[in-house]
């Protein structure tokens, strides 16, 4: 598929982000907080994505976990410009999930509320001194995991992200299951393993969501991570619509 680091790689390799069932996406993230998108990527696609991380160019940095307490393993942010994969699904999927994140902040009473398109929520981070790219690629080895955790980059935020396996779960790698935990107030914290194939993507909220309880609705925190990988090699890419300071 030709040189995926290119400005002008192409797309194609890409579902229609338009064909999944946004309704019953909203319904399953209002509910649980997460939902998955299958058959995101290709496989192509994805072998493409997951061959760059050997690479210097093309990324701003790259941050190796256990040197920081976040686990094991290590993820490189991409600089801009982004790959056109990356860079089709950061401005893809936003417009589907920024309804979504306003109807969130409503409830919760939060007076932000999310432009339209990615490029206008963009300049809002800039605005705030947020200009570096956040999309990211991760790399586990046998023994490696993420600690739970929030991924946030400064005042502006956006409350969805998206993570999409690159790897083929029993072939490539095995362990290594991607977990969401939640905190709801004065209640023990709820643990979920969202099962995925290679190439499917997971919306996730970035923090909290809200929640309806019988006084109304309140809101519960939510952290992310990966369980320890038993064999092999486990690529992920990271989709995170406000940039960081």
């Amino acid at each position: 598929m030709g040189d995926m680091g290119s400005r002008n790689a192409g797309c194609d390799g890409i579902a229609s982000i338009d064909g999944y069932d946004w309704s019953a996406i909203s319904t399953e993230l209002d509910a649980y907080g997460c939902a998955v998108l299958p058959g995101l990527l290709t496989p192509e696609t994805c072998g493409g994505l997951s061959s760059l991380y050997a690479r210097d160019h093309g990324f701003r940095s790259r941050v190796v976990m256990g040197r920081h307490g976040f686990g094991m393993g290590e993820y490189k942010y991409w600089a801009y410009l982004l790959p056109a994969p990356v860079q089709a699904l950061r401005t893809g999927l936003y417009p589907r999930l920024a309804p979504l994140a306003n109807r969130w902040n409503q409830r919760l009473g939060e007076e932000v509320r999310y432009p339209d398109g990615h490029a206008d929520f963009l300049a809002l981070c800039r605005h705030a001194g947020q200009v570096r790219p956040t999309p990211l690629l991760l790399q586990y080895g046998p023994g490696d995991y993420n600690c739970l955790h929030q991924d946030l980059y400064g005042e502006r935020v956006f409350p969805l992200q998206v993570a999409v396996l690159l790897s083929e779960p029993g072939r490539d790698f095995t362990g290594g299951e991607f977990v969401i935990t939640e905190q709801r107030p004065r209640m023990q914290s709820r643990a979920e393993v969202v099962p995925l194939r290679q190439g499917d993507g997971v919306i996730f909220a970035v923090h909290h969501r809200p929640v309806s309880g019988t006084r109304g609705t309140y809101r519960v925190n939510l952290r992310h991570g990966v369980s320890r990988l038993r064999t092999g090699q486990r690529h992920t890419l990271g989709i995170i619509f406000h940039d960081a300071v």
